[in-house]
């Protein structure tokens, strides 16, 4: 291009970061790789890695979710959750990272990338209380995606993506209290689940799985919105007082 001065212009590299949240032992987790290189060597953080040349944002996060799951952009939910660009997070450049959320059920045991020391599932609340201060700026990484996993289970059928392709209405009431982090009445929960226009599709079978009587098992509907929402109980009572 005429007249083009690549000097004039600072170099920017851009990466993707991964929060990935599932549900292991009843506990919401977060995937968290030990850094093999610097900066930060040794430190926890979220997976990812910079873009390459020849690759567009959703290729960059499923090449490195393949990378430290095994699995592909069709085993999980992804979505873009933000982008962070503050001039100073990464000592290296100036680094812009486009952050993405994935959610699945009972994801299987981390394997470490090519330049991560060590990979492991951890309590999403214990990793975000900083007892193990996370690289970069992947606190703050954490907390929105938990954030978004959180709200979202109010008003969409996001919820379905911690459940196996059939689950029961039980089962889908512990994933909600998992990630609120609150107690659920069990039969207030049943007749919003079921009431909500869509969310859930009797699949005409039963399981004893639960305990004790015979339970309806559910498939995720074709609804994406709920209606009406689920509101968690905190926000629940905001919108009362």
């Amino acid at each position: 291009m005429s007249g083009y001065d690549p000097s004039r212009y600072p170099a920017v590299a851009v990466t993707v970061d991964l929060v990935v949240l599932t549900i292991r032992a009843d506990e919401l987790c977060v995937l968290l790789i030990r850094r093999g290189e610097a900066p930060y060597k040794g430190r926890w953080a979220l997976p990812g890695g910079f873009v390459r040349p020849d690759e567009d944002l959703d290729r960059a996060a499923a090449r490195e979710l393949h990378e430290e799951t095994g699995l592909s952009r069709d085993d999980v939910h992804v979505e873009q959750l933000a982008t962070y660009g503050a001039p100073r997070r990464d000592p290296r450049m100036r680094v812009v990272s486009v952050a993405y959320l994935a959610l699945a059920p009972d994801l299987p045991g981390p394997r470490s990338g090519s330049d991560a020391a060590a990979a492991r599932w951890a309590p999403a609340v214990d990793a975000l209380a900083g007892n193990d201060r996370l690289a970069f700026d992947h606190e703050l990484i954490l907390g929105d995606g938990l954030e978004r996993a959180r709200s979202k289970l109010e008003y969409t059928s996001l919820a379905a993506a911690f459940c196996g392709p059939e689950f029961t209405v039980a089962e889908l009431r512990r994933v909600y209290e998992v990630v609120w982090g609150d107690s659920l009445d069990a039969r207030n929960f049943h007749r919003k689940a079921t009431g909500a226009t869509g969310f859930l599709e009797p699949t005409g079978t039963t399981t004893t799985r639960d305990g004790g009587r015979p339970a309806q098992l559910y498939r995720r509907g074709a609804a994406e919105l709920l209606h009406p929402p689920l509101i968690r109980p905190a926000h629940d009572a905001q919108t009362r007082t």
